[in-house]
């Protein structure tokens, strides 16, 4: 073996990172409010994206953003759509980043369900523990997780925001895709 390849190696292995891409489905002709709508759900995604492509390296997901004003809020489903509603105070990079999250497995696969039940989330647990304590654990219900699972506005910070990604890399290692 060439060991003076091996520093080579080792810097493109670190440089490895996710390859999360989005689109965002317009009208032909929009509205106004599409228009409108359109701009803050770009902006929202392409923060989130390049969030998550920042700090991750485990998810490969190509996403469609859609606005689609008969939803309550926003939602996002593990065959890459996420459906952003008429309330323009959930298109944000926090909302973008949760249903990034749902796109990837958090509340729709199998095996979310599974490893919840049993609390079977050996990286994501040490990880969240280096942050917030020994006993720290991660907590599901219908569908989400918290801590980091952004679930609301005021749970928002760089700091979360960036724990949150982290963490969905984590379960994504511990196999939340199935």
């Amino acid at each position: 073996m060439r060991f003076d390849l091996l520093p080579v190696i080792l810097a493109c292995a670190s440089l490895t990172s996710a390859t999360i891409t989005y689109t965002v489905q317009k009208a032909a002709n929009p509205t106004s409010d599409q228009a409108d709508a359109y701009t803050r759900i770009d902006a929202a995604m392409k923060l989130a994206v390049a969030r998550y492509n920042k700090l991750t390296t485990r998810p490969s997901k190509s996403i469609t953003a859609q606005y689609v004003p008969g939803v309550a809020t926003a939602d996002g489903n593990f065959n890459g759509n996420i459906r952003f509603g008429s309330d323009r105070a959930y298109m944000t990079e926090r909302t973008a980043l949760h249903e990034t999250a749902h796109t990837l497995g958090i509340g729709q696969t199998a095996a979310f369900d599974t490893r919840c039940a049993a609390n079977n989330w050996p990286s994501a647990t040490k990880l969240l523990q280096s942050w917030d304590g020994a006993s720290a654990k991660i907590n599901c219900g219908g569908g989400h997780i918290w801590p980091y699972g952004l679930n609301y506005e005021t749970e928002f910070s760089e700091t979360n925001a960036n724990r949150h990604c982290q963490l969905i890399d984590a379960m994504l290692a511990d196999g939340l895709a199935g």
